[in-house]
């Protein structure tokens, strides 16, 4: 921990150590999703279209009803969005095969090749930080954004650690699924 300021006390926080980490996150979150905009805006398609995108290819066959309670937005949103993605062939809805009135989502092969390449630039963005910071760094950055998730997300994340840590042969937080 010798990269902190002179006088940092872990324990407490002054205010501008507060705001510079706010003004981090902002500024990192517009460098991260920058190469992601410029992909999206070719296809004619913006940041709620990525994350629904994201979120589909991350749990194939996800229910519209679960993908409004994981990304907190409006029905009427979501509905657009999904409208959008739909039209242009990147995604599909079934209805259920137990409740007919229950549509399920999947990306399109169209829409797997959008949703792949804006997440490796990200993904590779992540992999560069990662690679800088060095290994305690990354696991402190995981517990401070760990920190800003609310209620459910929090403890799924610390449910999938405690199954990762379980698996045999893997180290918690090591890629390679």
């Amino acid at each position: 921990m010798a990269d902190l300021k002179p006088g940092f006390n872990p324990l407490f926080l002054r205010e501008e150590d507060l705001r510079e980490g706010m003004e981090l996150l902002f500024f990192a979150y517009r460098d991260f999703v920058a190469e992601a905009d410029q992909v999206l805006s070719r296809c004619g398609l913006g940041r709620a279209h990525h994350r629904a995108l994201y979120f589909i290819g991350r749990h194939p066959d996800i229910t519209v009803s679960e993908l409004l309670r994981l990304l907190r937005v409006t029905k009427q949103s979501l509905s657009r969005v999904l409208g959008d993605l739909s039209a242009q062939g990147m995604i599909t809805q079934k209805p259920g095969l137990r409740d007919r009135r229950r549509r399920h989502l999947a990306l399109t092969p169209k829409g797997t090749e959008i949703e792949h390449e804006v997440t490796e630039r990200q993904r590779a963005s992540l992999a560069r930080a990662y690679r800088q910071a060095g290994a305690e760094a990354v696991g402190g950055f995981r517990k401070v954004l760990t920190g800003l998730i609310g209620g459910d997300e929090r403890k799924r994340f610390a449910a999938d650690r405690i199954a990762e840590a379980s698996r045999p042969g893997r180290l918690p937080g090591v890629a390679g699924r």
